[in-house]
């Protein structure tokens, strides 16, 4: 049988763009112009097309002021998780303010759809070497499993010798599953091909190339998309050139991309991949895998 994979999306509208200083700040985003409910309500069409469920990951501002969207992914048959509240850097928080976000945004988004949310990605997947804190706020907060570790270096940090295969953390509130950005080898170093800026920027090909290399080795592969990114005429940010082309390259791709994916690929939800682990009896928690991370460099 073909290996399942993983879509997963970052709802984020087009003003959600991490760490410049001329994002909008979060007390002028009601004055903005949103675009996420055509574009996330587009997503869904387009997953429709061919009966693929994906993975929402809601900020919990966003349900709060689109809480007909949040449910009307939910009733369509797609897993919601959590996305923080206010698109925050991990590594910018104390504990306790990480704690206080994704504690208020769990709550806002079960709130909307009437039953426990079991994920959670932080924004910027901004997990580093220095917060490894956060995988225990995670689990005190009631989370059954995490999405947010990148395995190789990026523009918000990244952990670049993390394990790359979904795993259990043992932390100081119980086990929390790890269920990390897919990554792989190329010219001896790890890559990802298979969302934001890297799904834009690579050719097709390449991206299925690599896909298949992950599947070969065992793993699931988990996409990740954004809902700005099949729009090409959304609002542009004013930013430096190098940072410009991350935030833009590719945007006309995108729509293509997706297709391809939901065509070429049996995708689930990470809801049901947690399942699938589980029903296996795989892994067991161990008490070296947040020391591993914090030792990461």
């Amino acid at each position: 049988m073909q290996t399942a994979n993983i879509l997963s999306v970052d709802v984020e509208d087009w003003f959600h763009i991490l760490e410049l200083e001329t994002s909008p700040d979060i007390s002028v985003w009601d004055s903005l112009e949103s675009r996420v409910c055509q574009n996330t309500e587009a997503l869904l069409d387009l997953f429709d097309s061919t009966g693929a469920k994906a993975t929402f990951f809601f900020l919990g501002w966003t349900a709060q002021r689109h809480p007909a969207l949040v449910r009307s992914v939910h009733a369509r048959g797609h897993e919601v998780a959590c996305h923080g509240y206010g698109h925050q850097l991990i590594y910018t928080q104390t504990p306790d303010q990480f704690f206080t976000d994704i504690s208020k945004a769990k709550s806002i988004i079960e709130d909307v759809i009437g039953q426990p949310i079991l994920g959670y990605r932080a924004p910027g997947f901004s997990i580093i070497a220095r917060t490894p804190w956060a995988f225990d706020q995670i689990a005190r907060a009631g989370f059954s499993y995490d999405s947010s570790v990148f395995p190789s270096s990026r523009g918000h940090g990244g952990i670049s010798s993390a394990r790359m295969e979904p795993h259990i953390l043992n932390t100081a509130y119980g086990a929390l599953w790890e269920l990390p950005v897919s990554v792989t080898q190329l010219l001896g170093k790890r890559l990802c091909f298979f969302g934001g800026g890297y799904l834009r920027l690579f050719p097709y090909f390449l991206i299925r190339r690599m896909a298949q290399k992950v599947n070969r080795q065992g793993r699931p592969v988990i996409y990740y998309v954004h809902p700005r990114e099949i729009d090409p005429d959304h609002p542009r940010i004013r930013m430096g050139l190098w940072r410009y082309f991350k935030s833009y390259v590719g945007l006309a791709t995108t729509r293509i991309k997706i297709e391809k994916i939901l065509h070429e690929n049996r995708l689930i939800t990470l809801r049901e991949e947690l399942a699938i682990l589980k029903s296996r009896g795989f892994g067991k928690p161990t008490p070296f895998a947040l020391r591993e991370i914090a030792d990461a460099r």
